[in-house]
């Protein structure tokens, strides 16, 4: 009798074949050669033994012995997916430990049937909870894993990619949470600003190279401490002129009123003060480059 268990919408895993292929290479070494479904006895003698016998260890780590092809089976389905199969197989392994101490053969059902759900939702876990580079809803997360699958079978019906509202009315879901569920899955995995990037053609460079630009600001602040000394050293008068037109906004009419001299006066003032200053600063740069 073969027995199929649908793991999800993608993972179909025929479990009897795969006890067979078990059973060939086990031929002579356990007591169970004929499959998982024939462990139920074993459980059943499992669950007789006090607490304390020490029977209960061997003969627990008999039956997860012979169940460990099982959890390799089902890590094997996940490879592929970004994560290395050795932490994969890890864990399905831990999924087949709290299998086997969970399962409770009174209640009639075969372990296979108990232990395979609990292993690939030990697994599924993993990738929902230890996997993404950064913090993201754990919502947002259950939806990204729906997306896939709905968006393949949208792909088939209609013969091309679907998009949000049509991926979010097949999911029964709101068009911004699948939104929001597109957007989060950039964070599952994220890259260094070492990795290496192609530029163009022939060209390679880290991303540290093609990202960011010089801030001016770092500019006019050098600019703003080499001038502040300068303008306190000015006369009272051309300070007070730099000071009306470039901070008080005022014009030139509006500074020779206050002031009581002519517009072309002031027109001199500021072109003579600005000249002086700019030529000090570029002085003192020199300087500062020269002590450097």
């Amino acid at each position: 009798m073969t027995r199929e268990f649908t793991t999800d919408r993608n993972d179909t895993i025929d479990y009897t074949a795969h006890a067979r292929t078990d059973q060939q290479d086990k031929a002579g070494r356990g007591r169970h050669t004929e499959g998982y479904e024939n462990l139920e006895p074993v459980f059943a003698e499992l669950a007789a033994l006090d607490p304390g016998d020490p029977r209960r260890p061997r003969l627990r780590a008999e039956i997860l012995r012979e169940c460990l092809p099982l959890a390799e089976h089902i890590a094997r389905r996940f490879a592929g997916r970004g994560e290395s199969f050795d932490d994969l197989h890890q864990v399905a392994r831990v999924g087949l430990v709290l299998a086997v101490d969970r399962y409770e053969v009174a209640r009639g059902s075969a372990f296979v049937a108990f232990a395979v759900p609990t292993v690939m939702g030990e697994v599924r876990r993993y990738f929902r909870d230890s996997t993404w580079s950064l913090r993201v809803p754990r919502r947002l997360k259950e939806i990204q894993q729906l997306i896939g699958p709905a968006t393949e079978r949208l792909s088939h019906r209609t013969g091309r990619m679907p998009t949000a509202r049509e991926i979010a009315e097949e999911l029964g879901l709101e068009v911004g949470a699948v939104t929001q569920a597109l957007v989060a899955a950039n964070a599952y995995r994220t890259k260094s600003i070492d990795a290496v990037t192609r530029e163009d053609d022939s060209s390679f460079a880290p991303i540290a190279e093609t990202v960011g630009a010089d801030e001016p600001c770092y500019g006019l602040v050098e600019q703003a401490i080499t001038v502040r000394p300068l303008l306190a050293e000015l006369p009272k008068r051309d300070r007070q002129v730099l000071i009306m037109r470039y901070f008080e906004t005022k014009t030139q009419t509006q500074i020779a009123d206050r002031l009581g001299v002519s517009q072309m006066q002031v027109s001199r003032i500021l072109s003579r003060t600005l000249r002086d200053l700019r030529a000090r600063a570029d002085g003192t740069r020199r300087a500062a480059s020269r002590a450097a």
